[in-house]
């Protein structure tokens, strides 16, 4: 059985001693004094003997005198808190000495100094704390879930002139299969009839709307335009590129990386030290009442109480800054990492393309085209349109009428502008239907492109690249000096020419290009074992890699698959909230160590008057009461924002 497995059942069994516990600990409040009953005290005698054939060894009698308004509480210390001081006494025996352990020891102290209240109150902490925690980091099933849910169930298959519903476990390969627009393609195959554009940024980093004809090739799970395609099956559901992420999902799931909690590494350290003092003043004055005094006063209620209140704290901060945090535990160690891995389309760029070039050939000049190629590119929907139009006005350019517009695969969008025929076509097009004039077009370059004719005669060139966002460099150039970051590097699924492009522009020198889920996978697999990592992503192909990482951030709200594989979602895109992000882990960290350090010097400092006896274990509770009440002010502050939080 799996460790993941094997939390489920104690998930479970958390959740069930936290309610008992609220339960008990309200029954008791509300009897003792909203009702003011129960106060009669019965006495329960239980006669023990053990002896052995040849002389008695033991005779006595067990008092235990209770009252009635206690019976709430009494529930919950046996049914509560013997199941987690045996869980503790487990840890134990595995050399687990967490802060959790000592809270353990004071379930059993207070019961022997019939400090019930305290006691059920130690219990609701310990079981509350995994709820918590429980609820708020993301289970392997939703994303997979999640995965499950996008996917469609239903293919269309064409046979002549029918059009049947088929299950997509029915689908054959060979099989012809129609998808209708705005639909997910359903398998991986090869386009026979129809044009169209189709949404693959998700899958494979491409930032462009993929224009799709006769030949093309398309990938299961992307989403289709506005037109109808037919296409031709090329492999079966469970082989094609979306079911093949679904397994990656599974098996990095099965190796997410365990961040060791604060509250654990200080406690591995206070309660040896607690104990320490407790046996040595039993052991110096002989009186066992020191012991139960030290122990009471050791409670760690600033790493119980004090830190979780600082992480709720920051997480309503977060959110205040339309950060949502999935995973608390990444507060903690966000500060602590020290590589930062990039994808490219839609994080360090807008995932959309902007016009970067305008090269007019002889006799036109870049206003006069990009006035005319505006004109008619307002009235198509290819996905290079809007880019030049946002040129246009720009620039301030006043759009001409336009007429005759027709928009035929393989042929581009043509319409008369200003007495002009206006052509806007692919090289490839281009080059085919004029190759006489093949020789004027400028050198291939990264990104896309489109060439213009302008009455039969070539006009211009335009070239396109994925808009980079403009505080990606002064981001990117901030991290190492700021954030004690060592390697900064950049994952991209997209081309070598457009990733090495962007690299340059933001100032990256790790860089990794045309990479698959799989290979994304890997490679931060490795990277997280020699240090702690923080992978940026947005796309469904990022989501195996967001799991692997130490700290997994999805950008903007464009995939409930990325979210939900992430352990933070920045809601609004901006690499501004990333920055805030790290800024409100670190001040998290810092008031979260204050309260803990703090209250724990403290506690040490009432533990050594306990051992001296100069503090009974009555005192030692009220003055551990005081404690925890200024470590959770202090945790408080979590929440009130600072004058700023980025420093970019």
């Amino acid at each position: 059985m799996t460790d993941k497995q094997a939390t489920i059942p104690r998930a479970t069994s958390e959740n069930i001693i936290a309610v008992l516990s609220l339960l008990g600990i309200g029954g008791y409040l509300v009897l003792r004094y909203a009702l003011d009953i129960g106060h009669e005290v019965y006495t329960l005698s239980l006669n023990a003997a053990l002896s052995s054939a040849a002389t008695e060894l033991y005779q006595g009698q067990f008092v235990l005198p209770i009252e009635l308004v206690q019976l709430p509480l009494l529930a919950v210390l046996a049914l509560g808190g013997i199941p987690l001081v045996f869980q503790l006494a487990m840890k134990l025996g595995q050399g687990d000495w967490g802060a959790d352990l000592l809270a353990g020891i004071s379930i059993v102290t207070a019961v022997l100094l019939d400090e019930y209240l305290a006691g059920s109150l130690v219990v609701l902490m310990l079981s509350g704390g995994v709820v918590l925690e429980t609820y708020a980091v993301r289970k392997a099933s939703s994303v997979l879930e999640a995965l499950a849910k996008r996917m469609p169930s239903v293919a269309h298959r064409k046979s002549g002139d029918d059009l049947a519903d088929i299950t997509t476990e029915q689908v054959n390969i060979g099989d012809t299969l129609l998808i209708l627009p705005h639909e997910i393609c359903p398998v991986d195959g090869t386009v026979l009839e129809g044009f169209s554009t189709m949404d693959e940024s998700y899958l494979t980093g491409e930032p462009y709307m993929m224009s799709k004809v006769s030949g093309s090739q398309v990938l299961s799970g992307a989403i289709n335009g506005d037109s109808a395609l037919t296409i031709r099956a090329d492999k079966l559901a469970v082989d094609s590129r979306y079911a093949k992420i679904m397994e990656v999902m599974k098996s990095s799931e099965q190796y997410r990386p365990n961040i060791r909690r604060l509250g654990d590494q200080l406690g591995a350290l206070y309660t040896p030290l607690a104990v320490i003092i407790a046996l040595s003043a039993w052991a110096i004055s002989g009186d066992v009442i020191r012991f139960l005094a030290v122990l009471v006063i050791a409670t760690p209620c600033p790493l119980l109480i004090g830190i979780p209140v600082t992480i709720i704290s920051s997480i309503s901060l977060a959110a205040r800054r339309e950060i949502i945090i999935k995973n608390p535990a990444i507060l903690e160690t966000i500060g602590t990492c020290r590589t930062a891995i990039f994808d490219k389309t839609g994080t360090l760029t807008y995932g959309r393309p902007s016009l970067t070039a305008l090269i007019h050939g002889e006799g036109h000049n870049e206003q006069e085209v990009l006035t005319l190629i505006a004109s008619v590119e307002r009235y198509s929907k290819h996905p290079l349109s809007r880019a030049i139009v946002n040129a246009a006005e720009k620039s301030a350019l006043s759009l001409l009428s336009v007429t005759n517009i027709t928009e035929l695969p393989g042929e581009g969008l043509k319409g008369n502008v200003d007495g002009k025929l206006l052509q806007i076509t692919s090289r490839k097009s281009f080059v085919e239907q004029h190759p006489d004039m093949a020789v004027g077009l400028p050198q291939v370059t990264g990104g896309l492109e489109c060439v213009v004719l302008i009455d039969d005669a070539y006009a211009a060139t335009l070239q396109f690249r994925d808009e980079v966002r403009t505080d990606s460099s002064s981001f990117i150039n901030h991290l190492k000096p700021s954030h004690l970051f060592d390697k900064v590097m950049l994952v991209s699924g997209d081309r070598e020419s457009e990733v090495r492009f962007l690299a340059d522009q933001v100032g990256i020198q790790h860089v990794y290009f045309s990479q698959s889920p799989e290979q994304k996978l890997e490679l931060v697999r490795n990277e997280t074992k020699t240090a702690k990592t923080v992978f940026l992503g947005d796309g469904i192909n990022d989501a195996p890699a967001l799991t692997a990482a130490t700290i997994g951030i999805a950008f903007g709200q464009n995939s409930d698959i990325t979210g939900e594989s992430a352990d933070a979602v920045i809601m609004d895109s901006s690499l501004l909230k990333v920055d805030e992000l790290f800024h409100i882990g670190q001040r998290m960290r810092k008031i979260a160590l204050q309260s803990a350090v703090g209250g724990m010097a403290l506690s040490l400092i009432g533990m050594v008057f306990a051992g001296l006896g100069y503090l009974t274990p009555v005192a030692g509770a009220i003055i551990q009461e005081i404690i925890d009440v200024l470590a959770v002010l202090n945790a408080l502050r979590a929440a009130i924002p600072p004058k700023t939080l980025s420093d970019f």
